[in-house]
């Protein structure tokens, strides 16, 4: 078995200089712990030219969209096995996002075909990283044998290279942010919402909106900008032929280690305050909240029950309840819930088990995907999915695509929503929908 190369790189703080060395090589990614700005996670993956890619959408009826995932398992397939002398997170193998609307598919909720140009999955096989460790404070250049050789020459030359500054064009909004359901919109369908619980046909239903505006320019500055404003640890930036993803993730969505397996959803939000009283009045309140506590409890059942399709029985645990983990903008209650992945069972088969993610459905999550898809006036697409990495030794982690933004076309597009129980109030989850995201869209509106 032929060994990975493994080169160790002078450690810098922050990875998006890195980033900037490749992200003229077909679809770059960097999977970003937003370090210095977050300190919750630990480590960067950055990535270019994959030597496989899928791009699979509903409109693509050359292929069979209902085998999306067995596709995916084949094209991580495609690196030969290798050996790797440390242990890092991610070596090679694959980089997704699983558009939300994908799992919708897949769950045969809805048939219509999306109207973006992002596609619903993509793979790509990528087969060298930077790998940063900022716990450790060290960062590598890994790279798997079968990465071509002029691939990886060229890599080392832009490492080479004295830094400097890539002539893009400055990103900037041509219009205001406009929204597909105002207040009055979302009160209609609020109240639809709480008629359906009421009925008996689900106990929470995630409800969102969207929010859209013209822009021009190079979207990783717009990335720079917000990742300074908004840090999360599970933050990414693709750049794919048609499209960028922006997504400044607070949640983790699953994680496979060593065949042990861990998901922390969130549920129950509050705004941050620049009054340190106040903050700490808006945390405190959050976390004593019944309703907040109730939606977290619903969202933990469904994921024990979602995680236990491919976990060893008995092994499932909670092991956090209603963490109150504060951010930049926001405050949230956190659970953790782990267990044992079986024999037989790869994290690729969880993955597909469990998604879309329950927090952002609601319960139960086939019948609230489907009031989503009846009252929701616009597709999700890349919100509410997933950002992934699965590599080659079985690990795997990803997030749920929340606080994430969409740019192509000329147009960028950002979405925001919350859980509705039955006393929840149309009026404070309509300003949460903003809380969310409001110093996202105000950081892009004064740029440029």
């Amino acid at each position: 078995m032929a060994p990975f190369t493994v080169r160790e790189l002078t450690y810098q703080s922050d990875s998006s200089q890195l980033f900037e060395r490749v992200r003229d090589l077909p679809c770059p990614v960097f999977l970003d712990s937003a370090w210095p700005y977050s300190e919750r996670g630990r480590y960067d993956i950055i990535s270019a030219a994959p030597i496989g890619t899928l791009f699979l959408s509903k409109t693509d009826t050359s292929s069979n969209f209902k085998e999306s995932f067995e596709k995916i398992s084949t094209l991580l397939k495609g690196l030969n096995p290798a050996t790797l002398t440390i242990d890092l997170p991610f070596s090679a193998g694959l980089i997704t996002s699983l558009g939300y609307d994908g799992g919708r598919y897949l769950a045969n909720v809805g048939n219509q075909q999306s109207s973006y140009r992002l596609p619903d999955f993509y793979a790509g096989l990528y087969s060298w990283a930077f790998v940063v460790d900022h716990h450790k404070k060290r960062r590598w250049l890994v790279s798997h044998p079968d990465t071509p050789s002029e691939l990886l020459q060229d890599i080392e030359a832009r490492l080479a290279e004295d830094e400097k500054a890539r002539s893009t064009t400055p990103f900037r909004l041509k219009s205001e942010f406009e929204t597909n359901l105002n207040s009055i919109d979302y009160n209609t369908l609020f109240k639809h919402v709480k008629s359906y619980i009421r009925a008996g046909d689900s106990y929470q239903i995630n409800l969102a909106r969207r929010f859209q505006a013209t822009c021009e320019g190079d979207a990783w500055q717009a990335y720079h900008q917000l990742r300074m404003v908004a840090a999360a640890p599970w933050s990414a930036f693709l750049e794919l032929p048609e499209s960028q993803i922006l997504c400044l993730s607070p949640e983790r969505f699953i994680q496979v280690q060593n065949g042990q397996v861990s998901t922390a959803p969130i549920k129950g939000t509050a705004p941050r305050s620049p009054i340190p009283d106040k903050d700490r009045a808006l945390a405190e309140q959050l976390a004593h909240s019944e309703k907040d506590r109730a939606e977290n409890l619903m969202i933990v059942d469904l994921l024990r029950n979602d995680l236990g399709r491919c976990c060893e029985p008995g092994s499932i645990r909670v092991d956090k309840l209603f963490e109150l983990q504060s951010f930049q903008t926001v405050h949230h209650l956190v659970s953790t819930i782990s267990g044992k992945l079986k024999a037989g069972k790869t994290a690729l088969d969880l993955l597909a088990a469990s998604f879309p993610g329950g927090s952002i459905t609601g319960a139960p999550k086939r019948r609230a995907m489907e009031i989503i898809h009846e009252l929701e006036p616009h597709d999700r697409s890349i919100y509410c999915g997933s950002i992934a990495y699965l590599d080659i030794n079985g690990s795997m982690d990803s997030n749920i695509a929340i606080r994430t933004l969409l740019c192509e076309a000329g147009k960028i597009y950002c979405w925001s929503g919350g859980g509705i129980v039955e006393d929840s109030e149309a009026e404070a989850e309509f300003e949460e929908t903003w809380n969310k995201v409001g110093a996202l869209l105000e950081s892009l509106r004064v740029m440029g």
